[in-house]
């Protein structure tokens, strides 16, 4: 048996390798005895680059194509094997194909999440994930690097090194922008291409060329996505007391609804007066506290309340503050009458010199000088 293997082994004349796989990267053509047959063809697919090692030493590189093997083709392998006449007879090498296709949905994520200080809310810690895409582009330096003697190298093997290289810089990159976490989903797109320029060197020590990167998500941790609900909820529920009211006239509609005919609607339309007459004594309560020097005169109504406005310095999004922090900004020079500004019930951002309630804070300060 033995007899005809190595029989077989010293005739094959074809040398190729059909891929079905998606992460194989490198595939080592498998002969026995490492023979190759004098005049033995190679067939090179698209996406393919066939590499000859011989006694450990990288030979010569075949990029897509059909050849036939000879000391002409074969000029490395000739000086490594010594022929000077040519050869006669089967000899000895590896055959290594890589494949140099595209390698896509690679995944990224944090192990650990990442701690950063945030303009709004202080510190925080996010956790990020996302995909990459990779091509082998240095056909001989990722042999050396990185498979070395694997007969079969896929991409499990590697992706580990790759994403703790992607996790590092991002860490670094995220710290130094100092973006705001409100305001990172409006930058998936522009931190992918970020990090991608900045780890392509990285990976080119690899003989790996990451073309492209993406960021899907950036969350919180469970416990301050739970407040940050609970304070959109509070924004949308907008006046606190015509919200109780409503939700009391429900209370009271689903009493009168349950089992019980007249009696639970009766219930219900108790339940209702009890509430109203215990606001009623809570607002009289308040009202007692409060000093009245003349009994006889009607209460004023309470003096309205500044609007707070957000304001946009140097790029970034400042607020909310009221209009007395802003007229120190414009005293100084950091707000002007061309700074955007915006607070509720505007529908966009707007200059500040064209906010009635504003306007005024640039009445003592001079326009600009008109150009020479």
């Amino acid at each position: 048996m033995d007899f005809f293997n190595k029989l077989r082994g010293e005739f094959i004349d074809i040398i190729e390798w059909t891929d079905d796989s998606r992460d194989t990267m490198v595939y080592r053509f498998e002969r026995y005895n490492n023979e190759i047959k004098m005049g033995a063809k190679i067939i090179v697919r698209e996406s393919q680059v066939a590499v000859f090692i011989n006694k450990g030493k990288l030979a010569d590189i075949f990029e897509p194509g059909d050849y036939t093997l000879t000391t002409d083709n074969l000029p490395i392998l000739s000086t490594l094997q010594g022929w000077k006449y040519g050869f006669n007879s089967p000899f000895k090498a590896e055959v290594y194909f890589v494949n140099t296709r595209r390698f896509t949905d690679l995944k990224w994520g944090t192990k650990n999440p990442i701690t950063l200080r945030d303009p709004e809310f202080g510190p925080v810690r996010i956790r990020a994930f996302g995909t990459y895409a990779i091509r082998i582009s240095d056909v001989a330096n990722f042999i050396r690097e990185i498979v070395g003697t694997d007969g079969h190298f896929t991409t499990d093997e590697i992706t580990s090194q790759l994403r703790n290289l992607i996790v590092s810089r991002f860490a670094d990159i995220i710290g130094e922008a100092k973006i705001p976490v409100l305001d990172m989903a409006a930058n998936y797109d522009e931190l992918g291409e970020f990090i991608t320029k900045k780890i392509h060197d990285d990976f080119l020590a690899y003989g790996i060329d990451i073309t492209k990167m993406l960021v899907e998500n950036i969350s919180l941790p469970p416990a301050v996505e739970e407040i940050l609900d609970k304070r959109t909820s509070m924004g949308v529920i907008g006046n606190l007391q015509q919200y109780t009211q409503f939700q009391t006239a429900n209370a009271i509609e689903k009493a009168a609804e349950n089992e019980g005919g007249l009696a639970g609607g009766g219930m219900g339309m108790g339940m209702g007066f009890a509430m109203a007459n215990q606001m009623g004594q809570n607002m009289q309560q308040n009202q007692q506290a409060q000093p009245n020097t003349q009994s006889s005169a009607p209460m004023p109504p309470p003096l309205p309340q500044e609007k707070p406005y957000y304001v946009a310095i140097n790029g970034q999004q400042q607020g909310p503050m009221p209009i007395s922090q802003l007229q120190a900004l414009v005293n100084n020079g950091t707000v002007t009458r061309e700074s955007l500004v915006w607070c509720e019930g505007m529908n966009n951002w707007a200059k500040a010199s064209e906010v009635d309630a504003l306007s005024r804070l640039f009445a003592a300060t001079p326009p600009p000088l008109p150009p020479q």
